[in-house]
Parts: C-alpha cells; sequence; structure tokens
C-alpha cells in the first residue's frame, strides 16, 4: 500500500468574525435607522425646552401677591443661577418614562424587529454561536442607552448654564457646591440612571426573545413600568415594594444632598444589576433554543 505524498490534503478552516468588528457593525446599524436618530432627537431638544421653562416660570407670568406668587418665588430661589440643577431635573423626570421608552423599543428593534424582517432567521441559522449574537445585540442596546444618558446630560449642562446661569449647585441641604464637585454629582447620577436603563432595556431585550412583533415589546415593558409605579404607592404592599425596580429610583435624587447619603443609591444600583442578570439570562435562554 503506497500513500502519494504529493497529494494535496484538503482541511475546512471555519473562519470567524472578530466580535468587536461584529458589535461596531450592529451599533453602526442601529444609530442609522431613521428612529434611532429621531429618538435621539428628542432627548437632546428635551433639556433646552426644560431650561427654556424654567426660566420663563421664574422671571415672570405671575404679578406679586397673585395666587401662584409664593410657588414662583419659591422655584425661582431653587433655579436661579443654580443652572447645574437642570441636569438632575431632567434625567430624573425622564428616567419615568421617556428613557424607558428609549430602552425599550431599541431592545424591540434588536431581536423582536429583526424577526419580523426575517433578519434573525438568517442569523440563527448561520455557524454562529447563541450567546454570541446575544451578546452583540445587547452591546449595541446598552451603548445606544449610554449615548442617549449621555446626550442628554451634556445638553442639559450646557442649557442650564447658559439659560438658567450660575456656575455651581444648590443642594436639598441648602449647601453651594462648586462647578467640579457639581459636575462629579450630575455623572454620578447619569451613571445611575444609565444602569436603570440597562435594566429597563434587559427585561425588554427577554421580551423581544420570545416575540416577532416589537410593539408587544415596548407596550409590555412601559406597561410594567407603569404597574410597578402604581404597586410602589400602595402602602399595604410595602412587602412587595423591595422587589420592584421602580421603588428605588426616587433615592437617586439624593445625589443633590450634602453628604450624599448612600443607602438608597447602593439599593438602586444593586436591584438593578439583579434586573439586568435576570432579563438577560432569560433573553440567553430564549435563544438557547429558538428555532428562528
Amino acid at each position: 500500500m503506497t500513500v502519494a505524498l504529493d497529494e494535496p490534503i484538503i482541511t475546512e478552516q471555519r473562519t470567524k468574525a472578530p466580535l468587536g468588528r461584529l458589535m461596531v457593525s450592529e451599533l453602526r446599524f442601529m444609530i442609522r435607522r431613521p428612529r434611532t436618530l429621531v429618538a435621539l432627537g428628542v432627548l437632546v431638544v428635551a433639556p433646552i425646552i426644560a431650561a427654556i421653562a424654567m426660566s420663563v416660570a421664574t422671571t415672570g407670568g405671575v404679578g406679586v401677591g397673585g395666587p401662584g406668587d409664593a410657588a414662583i418665588q419659591s422655584v425661582a430661589s431653587l433655579v436661579t443661577n443654580n443652572g447645574m440643577i437642570l441636569p438632575v431635573f431632567v434625567l430624573l423626570l425622564a428616567l419615568t418614562m421617556l428613557l424607558p421608552l428609549q430602552g425599550a423599543m431599541w431592545s424591540a428593534d434588536a431581536l423582536a424587529g429583526e424577526a419580523a424582517a426575517g433578519g434573525l432567521r438568517s442569523l440563527l441559522l448561520a455557524p454562529v454561536s447563541r450567546p454570541r449574537l446575544l451578546a452583540v445585540k445587547a452591546f449595541g442596546v446598552a451603548t445606544l442607552c449610554l449615548l442617549a444618558v449621555t446626550l442628554m446630560t451634556v445638553v442639559a449642562v450646557l442649557a442650564g448654564l447658559t439659560i438658567l446661569g450660575g456656575s455651581g449647585m444648590l443642594t436639598m441641604s441648602g449647601t453651594t457646591l462648586a462647578f467640579g464637585p457639581s459636575l462629579g454629582r450630575v455623572a454620578l447620577l447619569a451613571a445611575l440612571v444609565t444602569v436603570q436603563m440597562w435594566a429597563v432595556a434587559a427585561v425588554a431585550l427577554a421580551i423581544s426573545a420570545c416575540t416577532e412583533h416589537p410593539l408587544v415589546v415596548m407596550s409590555t415593558a412601559l406597561g410594567g413600568i407603569i404597574v410597578f409605579t402604581i404597586l410602589n404607592n400602595i402602602a399595604s404592599l410595602d412587602w412587595l415594594h423591595p422587589l420592584l425596580l421602580t421603588d428605588a429610583w426616587n433615592s437617586l435624587s439624593d445625589v443633590i444632598r450634602d453628604p450624599i447619603p448612600t443607602d438608597g443609591l447602593t439599593t438602586a444600583l444593586l436591584r438593578a444589576l439583579c434586573y439586568i442578570v435576570i432579563g438577560y439570562s432569560l433573553a440567553l435562554a430564549r435563544m438557547s433554543t429558538k428555532d428562528g
């Protein structure tokens, strides 16, 4: 028995795209969507409108001695020359509905939207691991959430300093912080709000893995936030409150106290991390059995 040494040996090599390249490609694809650009535009405009409204409300509209004079004077004493308070006000207000809406929308597009368009089936049939695919989708959603909060924060800081004036922050404790510490408080709040937004997006991503209808994902995620908020306001259900994501959102305003009480902030952070782990775990479990 002889073996021909000159026969070519054919080996099959399967190339795998680098994970970094896939993440960049996914992020570029998500940012270029018209609805993503519109959503980011709304988040940029919102702080400017809020700054103008607060400025107008504190400079006129009700004469001295009018029924609303005391309230206006109270608001004026808080925001006049206190522009660094605007990003705190805007982020906390947007966290109640606007930011979760954006996170749910991007999670819905990531899986349910792809499934509705037929693109997810092609990805599932391709020689790519399900955890790898989910990691790429989750990275795109998380990055857009971070970008949304960052844009809103930066614009709010600039609008607050320009329209409301001042270079520091009057805290809820009555002390005044310089610009550097004030900016640090705003950055801390932005980071905490981003983590809360990631938690909502993680749950929405788990829902997105179970359906082909993006509107179902958005309505379910926002409906859950509304239900959580209602349950959080029922005193007889105080035993349930530690399980609700929205229960700790009110404590985020502690960043403008001096000194900062950390108990509420730590609870909010840990609770959000639990929701992130649960959401992505459920999404991975569904993706592992999904046949497209």
